[in-house]
């Protein structure tokens, strides 16, 4: 009797193992690594400098993750047109990513004509900005998102003469994106180049100084590019531009006229 007493006890103790044991399986899951990097879109702007102090990422359970971040101030124009840097990286235990959520700090400037202006930021945006991502990560493979900045429409201008930075940032993963790519004369010309796909989503970009633009994560597909200049010059179309991931298009230059 004793004896049989003793099976039911070791046989609760096992089955303890086991349901903890899984119950540790289902919260650590796996080894996901994770990096966050930042690009920009060009901008009228001698700099415009963002103070990034943290980089969480939200789990599908709501659980938060801070990565380790190279925190500092970064000019968002250093890294425009396909040139971007790291500034998040760590191991995550979760193969489901629902939102980063990008810190700002105070230190950010905008400099226009060698003058530079504070950039006052929302509180909202003080606390942190949620950015939706929906990413489900393999195991074991690096997965990199890239944070598309845009510094034109980030920057507003107040009424008083001040600036404000709202930032406006899209998510772009690489793997399942393309590229455009291409080049206008004459040189220094202002212009905006709209990418539009056959289910009339649009994608925009701008010139930089050298004349050249990369419109960045397209989903494969076809796309029409319009590349419209400041007036007098006249806009320019080119259709059936296909895209494919992880390859950029280069449609060669464009004289305006």
């Amino acid at each position: 009797m004793e004896m049989k007493k003793m099976q039911i006890i070791l046989s609760f103790i096992m089955l303890g193992f086991l349901i903890n044991s899984c119950n540790n399986d289902d919260t650590n899951g796996g080894s996901y690594p994770y990096a966050v990097r930042l690009t920009d879109a060009p901008g009228p702007y001698d700099e415009v400098n963002v103070d990034i102090q943290g980089v969480e990422v939200t789990g599908e359970s709501g659980e938060s993750v801070s990565l380790n971040v190279n925190k500092g101030v970064y000019n968002l124009l250093d890294f425009s047109n396909g040139v971007d840097t790291l500034i998040a990286t760590d191991s995550l235990g979760t193969a489901k990513v629902k939102q980063i959520r990008l810190i700002l700090g105070p230190n950010n400037t905008v400099v226009l004509d060698g003058v530079s202006y504070p950039l006052s930021t929302p509180s909202a945006e003080q606390s942190g900005l949620k950015l939706q991502v929906n990413q489900t990560l393999q195991e074991g493979i690096l997965y990199s998102v890239l944070l598309d900045f845009d510094a034109n429409k980030s920057v507003v201008k107040l009424g008083n003469g001040g600036y404000q930075l709202k930032p406006v940032i899209r998510t772009i993963e690489k793997a399942i994106s393309g590229s455009i790519k291409g080049k206008i004369t004459p040189i220094g010309t202002t212009a905006v180049v709209t990418a539009t796909s056959s289910t009339a989503v649009s994608y925009t970009s701008n010139v930089n100084e050298n004349g050249d633009f990369l419109v960045m994560g397209l989903p494969p597909g076809t796309y029409t590019i319009t590349i419209t200049p400041a007036l007098p010059l006249l806009p320019v179309t080119k259709t059936d531009i296909v895209v494919t991931a992880g390859i950029t298009t280069d449609i060669g230059a464009y004289i305006l006229l």
